[in-house]
């Protein structure tokens, strides 16, 4: 027996209705928490357990940053410069929030970005100076948006080094350290 177009919508809707919705994935979020932030309890990641936010830097020469958590989300840029400082700001499956030094955001895959940490210059220029200490010969002078590696942190100054120079660099004239932070 042949059912009428109308009777086999009727069946196929019903059909649709009764079964469950997929489970949302690691990659998709549901609709609701799509451009939700996520951050647990006291400053810590709920997907890694790690402070949030925190600085990261890109691992990719190429990396798309998305309007939400997942490959169906639209592409709102490009970053293309490998080792640039972003900040993690969210956490979602497999995806990170992160915050350029501009102040955008947008979710990228966490296998873009990683935990090494780079700072960018955003002083005009920066001297870098053979000890932590504002009276200490400079070494060094960097423009604006020269991207260095950190060594390490004190209160004032980060050791950075790009391309065999290095010296310190006050955190005033860089972007991707805290200003309380202090590492070795």
């Amino acid at each position: 027996m042949r059912a009428s177009g109308g009777l086999l919508a009727a069946i196929l809707a019903a059909a649709l209705a009764a079964s469950p919705a997929p489970a949302a994935t690691d990659d998709e979020p549901p609709a609701e928490t799509a451009s939700a932030v996520h951050v647990g309890a006291e400053g810590v990641g709920p997907i890694t357990g790690l402070p949030m936010p925190r600085f990261v830097s890109l691992k990719a020469t190429k990396a798309n940053v998305r309007r939400g958590p997942g490959m169906t989300h639209r592409v709102d840029w490009v970053f293309v410069r490998q080792g640039m400082p972003l900040e993690v700001i969210g956490e979602y499956g497999h995806w990170r929030r992160v915050r350029d030094p501009e102040g955008a955001s947008g979710w990228l895959h966490y296998s873009m970005i990683r935990g090494n940490r780079t700072a960018l210059v955003t002083a005009e220029t920066a001297d870098l100076r053979l000890e932590p200490s504002p009276g200490a010969a400079v070494s060094a002078r960097a423009e604006r948006g020269v991207v260095f590696e950190i060594e390490a942190c004190r209160r004032d100054w980060c050791e950075v080094e790009k391309d065999g120079v290095d010296g310190w660099a006050a955190k005033a004239d860089l972007w991707g350290v805290g200003p309380e932070e202090i590492f070795d």
